[in-house]
């Protein structure tokens, strides 16, 4: 059995490449007796910065098995990670971010999980998440989880939570998202839930994850989305 982690790439920090290598071999240690093989497909989301040739290159020297995917214009997460799921030739198939923000035992839970169960594995953040980020971001994940309880119905109430894990059946399901930003997380749990067994993990964040600001325009974006999800429910 393989597993293949997708995760998206834009304007990364300096040195990412060395970081994101050694969090994806301590990865594949954890997983030794799990799965056969475990692969890592990064997308480079029309990065303008620390994304250049020699920056790739520095990766596949480190890992020579890693496919890159890129494209020259920014489109957002969920194209971003639509791009790497459709090239991703594996039995199961794990979304993050290309700083692995989750602890490696949270992820080694839901790959788990998903070898049980099948179908789609979303990571559900316990409270200790809200006391780690900012007050503005904080505040717009509440209302989020609020809204997917009690207006969507939603069995998971996070699911912007960044680390998810699918079978084929899942795979086939988030290539049919269209949703190009952060809510595409959202639609597919939308999809899957008529369609999979959708099951919660509790994970937890590694020390040190820094969270980049939301934007205005991005939060416009996003609610026009989400007004566009419920209407479509």
């Amino acid at each position: 059995m393989r597993l293949n982690v997708i995760v998206p790439c834009y304007n990364p920090p300096e040195e990412w490449e060395a970081a994101l290598a050694e969090r994806f071999v301590h990865f594949q240690a954890i997983l030794h007796g799990l799965v056969d093989d475990v692969g890592l497909i990064v997308v480079n989301d029309g990065s303008t910065r620390n994304a250049a040739e020699s920056n790739f290159k520095h990766l596949k020297s480190i890992l020579p098995q890693v496919i890159i995917v890129s494209y020259p214009e920014n489109q957002g997460k969920g194209f971003a990670l639509r791009a790497g799921v459709a090239v991703s030739e594996a039995d199961f198939h794990l979304v993050t971010d290309a700083d692995f923000p989750y602890t490696l035992v949270s992820m080694k839970r839901i790959v788990t999980r998903l070898l049980e169960h099948g179908g789609v594995v979303a990571g559900n953040r316990d409270t200790a998440y809200y006391d780690l980020v900012p007050p503005f971001r904080r505040r717009l994940s509440k209302v989020l989880r609020w809204v997917l309880k009690n207006v969507f119905r939603q069995p998971i109430d996070d699911s912007q939570c960044g680390l998810k894990a699918f079978d084929e059946q899942g795979k086939a399901l988030f290539l049919k998202t269209t949703i190009r930003r952060f809510l595409f997380d959202l639609e597919f749990l939308m999809l899957a839930k008529r369609k999979l067994r959708v099951t919660p993990v509790p994970v937890e964040l590694r020390e040190g994850v820094k969270f980049n600001r939301v934007g205005w325009k991005v939060l416009a974006t996003e609610t026009a989305n989400l007004l566009q999800l419920m209407f479509s429910r």
